[in-house]
């Protein structure tokens, strides 16, 4: 049995709360039906259980406090997460299942209209100043090297990977992911670089050792900007990798090729005019760029949960809202890839590796952080499963180019047989 079902399976812990009553047996019947009556069933506080009628639930869902019930009803898109995190909700069975079972309540017609009178409108998270994006940052990324360390590839790549087969290894799909990259940019020995937020540094590292090129590379995480240095320096690429404890918006200089990987998602939308102009000054004459990140179908906030708890500032764009950066620029679209299931898959290895090392995150913190983001991670692989999320690559170009590959032979033609390793 693994963490998750053991969550549960002790049967009914602390309750508190008294009777149901028939208000609240009905509001629990409404949304079974309202997500079309999945193998789920609630447990409550006094021990009743409501469920679809299903022989074998896919997920139980103890709700431990009875005063729990109401926010869950209100907003569940933010209280849920609390609620699980903090042990008054308690899941027994498959969690990412039923994250992925909730997601009709969004998506489809007349449940859709209940959830939004229901859910009110949420601002779309901004980055108005450096300090408010580097105590954003701050918030996910600096909590301790360690940590990330558990549940990580072993070149520590917190991005989608790229997957030859689902049955690839996380390490082999992350060196695929990177040079897949590498690929798509062109690059050539000699060329130059820039890099906004690069992580751990593994991209970058990666371009300089195996594509010859030299990298600057931007970040404002102090933890990740203090690690790539020392592997860069343990790898021999002093004079090849700078980085650099800065925002996109500092970087200076004129480059072959710009990338960035994983970052547009914390820069808020109200600045991809000022990225595409920083990408703008930063490109040669024949300079060409990727933009790797997060995205959506149609323009809508974060998670209300993930948001305030995890990625505070954060807003995964719409494919028409990421193109405006390179609109701002003056840049030509050149490809635009959707990397999905590549996605759900990089989060599938990461929960698990996570699940494994739950015992030492609970040391380095406490059991309201491992069952926080145990909660994170499961809604991600359900919501790139359900289509909620995707990734999106958009590959772009100074207008007017022409030296683009006629195919895409040079992305495909190679395979991941002779993927650098």
């Amino acid at each position: 049995m693994d963490a998750m079902s053991q969550l549960g399976a002790t049967g009914a812990g602390k309750l508190s709360g008294g009777g149901v009553s028939g208000l609240e047996r009905t509001a629990l019947r409404r949304v079974l039906d309202l997500l079309g009556k999945p193998p789920v069933e609630f447990v409550l506080w006094n021990g009743e259980v409501i469920g679809a009628g299903h022989d074998e639930p896919v997920a139980r869902v103890w709700i431990r406090k009875r005063s729990v019930l109401p926010r869950l009803l209100f907003r569940p898109d933010l209280h849920f997460g609390e609620a699980y995190s903090s042990g008054d909700v308690e899941v027994e069975g498959d969690l990412v299942k039923l994250i992925q079972y909730a997601y009709p309540m969004e998506k489809r017609g007349a449940q859709r209209r209940l959830w939004d009178r229901l859910k009110p409108k949420l601002p779309v998270a901004e980055h108005d100043s450096l300090t408010h994006a580097r105590s954003n940052i701050h918030h996910h990324y600096d909590i301790g090297n360690d940590f990330y360390r558990l549940w990580l590839d072993q070149d520590m790549v917190y991005t989608c990977a790229y997957f030859p087969t689902p049955e690839a290894s996380l390490e082999e799909a992350q060196r695929g992911k990177m040079d897949y990259v590498c690929r798509k940019l062109r690059l050539r020995p000699g060329e130059t670089v820039v890099e906004a937020g690069c992580g751990w540094g593994s991209l970058a590292r990666y371009m300089a050792r195996h594509y010859g090129v030299t990298v600057r590379a931007y970040n404002i995480s102090r933890e990740q900007i203090a690690y790539a240095r020392e592997q860069a320096n343990r790898e021999g690429l002093d004079g090849k990798v700078e980085f650099i404890e800065e925002d996109y918006r500092a970087i200076t200089g004129e480059y072959d090729a710009f990338v960035s990987v994983g970052m547009l998602e914390h820069v808020g939308k109200a600045n991809y005019a000022e990225l595409g102009t920083v990408i703008d000054r930063s490109l040669g004459p024949r300079g060409r760029g990727l933009l790797h990140s997060i995205g959506r179908d149609q323009p809508r906030p974060l998670n209300a949960w993930i948001e305030r708890h995890i990625f505070p500032g954060a807003y995964p764009p719409a494919l028409m809202e990421m193109l405006e950066v390179m609109d701002a620029g003056g840049l030509s679209v050149l490809d635009v890839e959707n990397l999905r299931p590549h996605y759900a898959r990089t989060l599938e290895h990461w929960l698990a590796r996570y699940e494994a090392s739950a015992d030492q995150v609970e040391q380095m913190f406490d059991e309201s952080f491992v069952r926080a983001w145990r909660f994170y991670l499961a809604s991600s692989v359900a919501s790139f499963h359900v289509g909620a999320l995707q990734l999106f690559q958009v590959m772009f170009s100074r207008a007017g180019l022409n030296d683009a590959p006629w195919t895409r032979d040079h992305l495909y033609g190679r395979g991941f047989s002779n993927a650098r390793h």
